[in-house]
C-alpha cells in the first residue's frame, strides 16, 4: 500500500493524474510483487477513494481522485521540503496536557500527532519542540484529542540549569534514527542503476519515513557527526539525477498504446 501511494505520488500525480492497470502492473512486477496482490492494491485505493477506475474497450485506466490529489500534493510537500532546521531563534514550544490513564483515545491521539509533528517527550504528558511554529498543531492536537480545557501551550526560552543536549537526548532517540539514516546512506550511496524507475522509487520511498522519525532538530541541538546532513544531500542528488529518465520510463509504460 505505501509503495502504491509513492508511485501514485511521485509518477502520476506530477503526469496527467491517470495511470494504466498495465503500467501499474510492470512497475510492481519490476519490484518483484505479484500481479494479483497488485490488482488487489489498485482495488483496495478504488475502495477507499482514492482512486476511480475507468473502463476503455478491454483496458482501466485509474484517475487520481480529489481527495488524493489533496493527499498526495501535502504528501510531497512534507517530504521535499524535509530537513535540518536552518536558523533557530532559540525558542521552543512545551504541551503539558495530563490525560487519564483510562482514557486510551485520547492518549492516543495525542501521542501519535505530537510525535508525528516531531515533539519529544520528557514525562508523562509534556511534551517540546524546537519549532515555535508548531504551536497551533499542538493546540490543534489538543482540541481534536478533546482535553484541551486542562492542557497548557507555552512558547518561549529555555533557561534550564541542565545541559540542553541531555534534555534532547532525554526526549528524542537520536542514535536510532541516526542509524536509519546510515541505513539509508549505504543503500543509496550507488549512483547508476539498473532500473532507474524502481529505483528513483525505492529512494522517496525510503526517504518517506523520515519527516515521521526525525524531528528535524536545529543544528546546534544535533550530535556532532550526525548523518542525516549526509543523507538529505544523497537523497536531492539522486532524485536530481534519476527524476527525468525515470519519469520518460514511466510515460512509455503508461502510453496509450
Amino acid at each position: 500500500r505505501g509503495m502504491m501511494f509513492t508511485l501514485l505520488g511521485e509518477y502520476v500525480l506530477p503526469d496527467d493524474g491517470t495511470a494504466w492497470t498495465s503500467a501499474v502492473l510492470a512497475v510492481f512486477g519490476r519490484l518483484g510483487v505479484a500481479e494479483k496482490a497488485t490488482r488487489q492494491a489498485l482495488m483496495r485505493a478504488g475502495n477507499a477513494g482514492w482512486l476511480q477506475p475507468r473502463k476503455e474497450g478491454r483496458r482501466t485506466r485509474w484517475l487520481l481522485t480529489p481527495a488524493a490529489r489533496g493527499m498526495l500534493t501535502a504528501g510531497a510537500e512534507r517530504i521535499y521540503s524535509f530537513g535540518p532546521a536552518r536558523e533557530w531563534d532559540g525558542r521552543w514550544v512545551v504541551v503539558r496536557a495530563r490525560i487519564p490513564e483510562s482514557d486510551r483515545g485520547a492518549r492516543h491521539i495525542v501521542r501519535t500527532r505530537l510525535n508525528w509533528a516531531g515533539f519529544g517527550s520528557l514525562g508523562a504528558g509534556l511534551w517540546i519542540s524546537p519549532h515555535a511554529e508548531r504551536e497551533r498543531e499542538a493546540v490543534r492536537v489538543l482540541q481534536d484529542a478533546g482535553v484541551a480545557d486542562g492542557a497548557h501551550v507555552f512558547v518561549g526560552q529555555r533557561t534550564g540549569l541542565g545541559d540542553v543536549k541531555s534534555m534532547v537526548a532525554e526526549a528524542w532517540n537520536l542514535p536510532a534514527i541516526d542509524a536509519e539514516y546510515e541505513q539509508f546512506n549505504a543503500e543509496f550511496r550507488a549512483q547508476t542503476p539498473k532500473d532507474v524507475l524502481v529505483r528513483q522509487l525505492e529512494l522517496v520511498h525510503t526517504w518517506r519515513r523520515f519527516p515521521a522519525i526525525d524531528p528535524a532538530l536545529p543544528r546546534e541541538l544535533l550530535p556532532r557527526r550526525w548523518a542525516g546532513a549526509k543523507a538529505a544531500r544523497i537523497f536531492a542528488d539522486r532524485r536530481e539525477q534519476w527524476a527525468s529518465d525515470a519519469r520518460r520510463e514511466w510515460k512509455r509504460l503508461n502510453s496509450d498504446i
